[in-house]
């Protein structure tokens, strides 16, 4: 994790790991913050606390919102057990208000019972909207149940569509999965994803410089079996 010149992932390097086995929507949600928030990046690793604890405080207050009646200021929704993880709906307020740049709209895209000419076709259009400050949330699971949760981003530099996995704290190219090719940790059906629309709202470009000096706001912020083998959390506190 590199915070020197904004916050980046870069493959084979540590990353954050979920700090609960059900708050891999949230881990993502919070990395796609923090790619958009240089200053909250610096105020996770500074030396006042532990970062591993940050990380935990600031999922759990985005569960609050993805999972809760109010999801936003004025914002009502379906409310969720956080026992079953984030919610689609839930997740998508979410990184529309605080996970990608202003005027960015996403819509969800369902996969599962998608053919694999279809899944192509999907993961065409997936790789044509993400760019840097439009992520995309990709579920994916068994054949019964969508299981777990990623993040499909690219870094500032625009270079490469990476996906960060929360489980172990890694980062690989998108390239390494795609949608319906290799299990995504150890889950291999695509369910659905949460990408940016088509259409760009102008003001985005306008206001990515004063996006990227945003204050954090400290103080708000199926299950999510998220791999098959344990979640690997020891990694998240030499990443971060």
């Amino acid at each position: 994790m590199d915070v020197g010149a904004g916050f980046r992932l870069l493959p084979g390097s540590p990353a954050p790991c979920q700090q609960s086995p059900v708050t891999c929507g949230s881990a993502c949600l919070v990395v796609a913050r923090l790619l958009l928030e240089p200053a909250l990046a610096a105020w996770l690793v500074s030396p006042a606390d532990s970062p591993l604890r940050r990380f935990a405080d600031l999922e759990r207050g985005t569960m609050r919102r993805t999972n809760g009646l109010a999801g936003g200021p004025g914002a009502l929704q379906l409310p969720w057990p956080r026992s079953l993880g984030t919610p689609p709906w839930g997740a998508m307020a979410e990184i529309e208000r605080t996970g990608s740049l202003p005027g960015t709209r996403y819509e969800l895209v369902p996969l599962r019972h998608r053919s694999a000419a279809g899944l192509t076709r999907a993961a065409a259009g997936l790789v044509a909207r993400v760019s840097p400050g439009r992520p995309a949330l990709l579920y994916v699971g068994s054949a019964t149940l969508p299981r777990h949760v990623v993040l499909v981003f690219v870094n500032t530099d625009g270079r490469q569509l990476l996906v960060y996995e929360p489980a172990r704290g890694e980062v690989v190219p998108f390239a390494a999965y795609g949608l319906g090719g290799a299990p995504v940790a150890g889950w291999p059906v695509p369910w659905l994803v949460i990408q940016p629309q088509a259409q760009v709202s102008a003001v985005a470009p306008l206001v990515a410089t004063a996006v990227r000096r945003r204050s954090p706001a400290m103080g708000t912020a199926g299950v999510c079996q998220s791999t098959r083998s344990t979640s690997r959390t020891s990694r998240a506190s030499a990443s971060t």
